[in-house]
């Protein structure tokens, strides 16, 4: 008589991981990692890259680069080259604290969801409420109550990604517990919950690391533009998004103001955006 099993397969598992690093080891994939992980490392470096105070005022306002200011210097004389890289320093860690705060939360009401059909009906509505409010129109609500500073952009960024990851991880579940593995376990005699946690949630998770980079990417995008408009982290302290809004008034004078904090910010976006790409294009080889 054949034995039933009632682990998973984990030859697929690994089928996928390895699909994954395929992906990234594409001319996109690598693309995205150099931009992301040279600026990361500019940002994480900022000290030992420059010597000077972000946030110490020169005689020289607007002045172009130079030996001592690479990049020129702001609207007050400030180091633009030492901005710019504190304010990716402050960018990536508010992106990088509040993206794994808003995949537990959208793992944990997607795990509640997999408990009853009551429960996933209301967590979809959950879901639903979240992503009815537009990133910045969400900002806007969160700031009202809270006022302009770095909590409430992690708590926004948070919020944002939770329906992403809730949707993500449910419909993996909803897959996963209906192959043979989990059907087998099933008649073996574990519990539902031992299913769940043990052999059906490993598998459904995968997906996410897709989900986390695209996530990554949203978040920078939407501390930049809380910053720009005024709701994200206080001055003087430099985030890549209030350097460009501090530039607008200086387009038609100084372009150049607004090019550095723009083709940053982009870079970041584009990077997270490869990855993700490359990762997703891994999944479908």
């Amino acid at each position: 008589m054949t034995a039933i099993t009632t682990g998973p397969a984990p030859a697929a598992g690994v089928r996928l991981r390895n699909r994954y690093l395929a992906g990234l080891l594409t001319g996109r994939g690598l693309t995205g990692i150099a931009l992301v992980g040279t600026l990361a490392l500019a940002g994480l470096l900022a000290p030992l890259l420059t010597d000077l105070d972000p946030n110490a005022q020169g005689p020289l306002a607007l002045a172009g680069p130079s030996a001592e200011h690479p990049f020129g210097t702001d609207d007050m004389g400030r180091d633009l080259f030492s901005r710019v890289l504190h304010g990716i320093a402050t960018d990536l860690a508010i992106t990088f604290t509040a993206v794994p705060v808003g995949a537990l939360l959208g793992c944990t009401f997607a795990l509640l969801a997999a408990s009853s059909r009551w429960a996933d009906l209301g967590v979809q509505r959950a879901f639903d409420l979240l992503l009815a409010f537009p990133g910045i129109i969400l900002a806007l609500a969160v700031t009202a109550v809270l006022g302009p500073g770095r909590w409430p952009v992690l708590i926004v960024i948070a919020l944002a990604e939770v329906p992403g990851f809730g949707r993500q991880l449910r419909a993996g579940i909803l897959v996963q517990r209906e192959r043979e593995y989990a059907l087998a376990a099933r008649v073996g005699g574990a519990s539902r919950r031992r299913v769940l946690l043990r052999h059906v949630v490993p598998n459904a998770a995968d997906p996410l690391i897709v989900q986390t980079a695209v996530a990554l990417s949203i978040g920078v995008f939407i501390e930049g533009a809380m910053s720009f408009l005024g709701l994200g982290v206080r001055p003087p302290d430099p985030t890549l998004g209030s350097i460009l809004s501090q530039s607008v008034a200086y387009l038609s004078t100084d372009p150049s103001f607004a090019a550095v904090p723009l083709a940053v910010t982009t870079a970041l976006v584009l990077g997270f955006t490869l990855i993700a790409e490359a990762l997703n294009r891994g999944i479908r080889r």
